[in-house]
């Protein structure tokens, strides 16, 4: 079946012009002095083309046929080669780039913006260069002189494409546990030896050379994760002769058939350091922490891309007579189906504003003039990253359950596609760190570690915004109400974390959630007072968006109550106690 997609380019226009003053805020920056909305919007209006009449066509080719692998080398579906160099003889990968390493020098917004719509299109495709920023900022951060000359602007331009070389068989979530190793030799450079599971586009057909950044462990390293380094090994070495890197498998996985995942095998592979020994995890979390900002927008686009086909077809299918109707009414009519729709389109709008909000951080912890200024800029993305991560790759997943859940039966069937988006979106919520991983990472590290600091400036920012109840003021004080309770958690959590070492982990996934809905809230209470005061231009659309900001309150920022019940239940009478069953085949094992 055909997958069309429809850019939303209203919606970005509305998102980056209208609530977040995008082209205001940027303009400011030395960096961005000359840009506009119109150029935003150009640019963007290109990147909607690309995704929907290269990229899109591919999606149903690409999860059907998959990837091949013969002797060590991967076969990309077909069309993938072709739409990949479309895509860089347009620029795309160099979008965000800096120009000294021939990027185009535009906003981290924009590259948001492209990813989404890129991932709603064709997930499987936009894995390929969906790691090339990463790698390039890590580089560009990490990399010595000498390191940089040679690879950064080959993979700006995405003539070269990059990979994450960290996870181990015996090794997941653990990185301490990793075995790989790395040997220095007298010309500078180290011998690396060891396996590599679940790496994306490990091998493939696109480009014709792949750059390996392979987390491994030195001689004199230190144990555990404290002990890791981080490497640069190319697939091509310098010379032009082929690096010992192999790929010796590939998975047969749930979705994203498209993407290869690879087995890579290092035999006294030729690396050189990146970074500092011994700071591997330091230097490889500049690429993961721009691979997880990717993830969220990949759960938004894929959400967008399930809710257009069941919005399209509940238009379309007849059954069954609606409330207050007669005969066979459209399903679009029938309120059940109303609600569903209604909740993913509250959803993604809501995700598309925070993804795009972060963006703008990025770009100011970038450019700002003011040092200071810079630094809580990156503070407040460090705050934001996981829980986009987690809390939009969770909606992802269930806005794509909700989407077809509208087709009924011919869900379920494979002619209609829709399962796919399912499908694609369940390996959302685990790699790049699993989302119970980052929701510790919010909580233990983000939020307690330094004594709420960050969690308080954010909901500063929102409060100043719920304080105002002279337009939506219900909504306000809903907002309100939810920031103060998060406020009060958090300082209960880590008074009673001092009597109970393990219960800040048993709320962490509902204090990330809370966190998430209050942040949706705060983009919707932003973006339903500027519909309101521009009304009178257009009763159709701004009247939809300040409906649609009503309804988040009343039906999906509702859920900030089950959420709450469960934090104040923990905080009211401690944990539960567990079966004392649980654990029972793993204390004979032990035993």
């Amino acid at each position: 079946m055909m997958m069309s997609y429809t850019p939303p380019l209203r919606e970005f226009a509305f998102v980056l012009d209208e609530v977040l003053q995008a082209p205001q805020v940027l303009r400011a920056l030395p960096a961005h002095a000359e840009l506009d909305g119109e150029l935003m919007m150009q640019v963007l209006e290109e990147a909607g083309r690309f995704a929907a009449n290269v990229v899109a066509p591919l999606n149903a080719i690409g999860d059907r046929e998959g990837c091949r692998l013969e002797h060590g080398a991967v076969s990309t579906p077909p069309g993938f080669a072709r739409a990949y160099a479309q895509f860089c003889e347009g620029g795309w990968p160099a979008l965000a780039c800096a120009p000294e390493h021939g990027g185009q020098g535009l906003p981290h917004v924009l590259d948001c913006a492209l990813y989404e719509m890129l991932s709603a299109a064709n997930h499987g495709w936009t894995m390929y260069p969906g790691l090339l920023h990463g790698a390039y900022a890590c580089l560009a951060t990490h990399g010595s002189p000498q390191l940089q000359a040679r690879y950064l602007e080959q993979i700006a331009s995405g003539q070269w494409l990059a990979t994450m070389c960290l996870t181990e068989a015996q090794a997941g979530s653990d990185l301490g546990q990793l075995r790989t190793r790395a040997i220095p030799q007298e010309d500078g450079s180290y011998r690396i030896t060891g396996d590599k599971i679940f790496i994306s586009g490990g091998e493939h057909d696109l480009t014709d050379n792949i750059v390996h950044l392979v987390l491994a462990r030195l001689p004199d390293a230190l144990p555990g994760s404290k002990g890791l380094s981080l490497l640069l090994a190319p697939r091509v070495l310098p010379d032009g002769s082929r690096n010992g890197v192999h790929c010796t498998g590939i998975e047969h996985k749930m979705g994203i058939h498209g993407s290869a995942t690879c087995s890579l095998h290092f035999e006294q592979a030729q690396g050189w350091l990146v970074g500092e020994p011994g700071r591997g995890l330091a230097a490889m979390f500049v690429m993961m922490n721009a691979a997880r900002l990717h993830v969220g927008a990949q759960g938004l686009g894929l959400a967008e891309a399930a809710w257009q086909r069941a919005s399209a077809y509940a238009r379309e299918r007849r059954q069954s007579r609606a409330p207050g109707g007669t005969g066979s009414d459209l399903i679009v009519r029938h309120p059940a189906v109303q609600k569903l729709l209604m909740e993913q389109r509250c959803r993604i709008e809501g995700a598309r504003m925070l993804t795009c909000w972060a963006g703008l951080l990025l770009d100011l912890a970038e450019h700002d003039t003011d040092a200071a200024m810079r630094r809580v800029h990156h503070e407040r993305l460090e705050l934001i990253t996981p829980v986009i991560k987690a809390f939009l790759t969770d909606q992802g997943f269930q806005c794509a359950s909700r989407a077809l859940q509208v087709f009924g039966g011919h869900g379920y069937v494979v002619e209609t596609g829709i399962e796919q988006f399912m499908r694609d979106a369940r390996i959302t919520m685990i790699y790049e760190g699993s989302n119970e991983i980052q929701a510790i990472d919010f909580l233990l590290r983000k939020v307690l570690a330094d004594d709420q600091r960050r969690l308080h400036d954010f909901l500063a920012l929102v409060s100043a915004d719920a304080e105002d109840v002279s337009v939506l003021g219900d909504q306000a004080r809903l907002l309100k109400n939810a920031v103060d309770k998060l406020k009060d958690y958090a300082q209960r959590i880590a008074q009673a974390a001092t009597q109970e070492a393990t219960l800040p982990y048993f709320v962490a996934d509902e204090m990330l959630r809370l966190t998430g809905h209050v942040a949706l809230g705060w983009m919707w209470l932003r973006a339903g007072r500027r519909a309101l005061s521009a009304l009178a231009a257009d009763t159709r659309y701004y009247g939809s968006k300040r409906d649609t900001a009503c309804y988040h309150f009343a039906f999906v920022f509702a859920e900030v109550h089950q959420l709450s019940s469960v934090i104040e239940g923990c905080l009211a009478t401690g944990l539960p106690p567990l079966p004392t069953d649980l654990d029972h085949h793993a204390a004979q094992e032990a035993g």
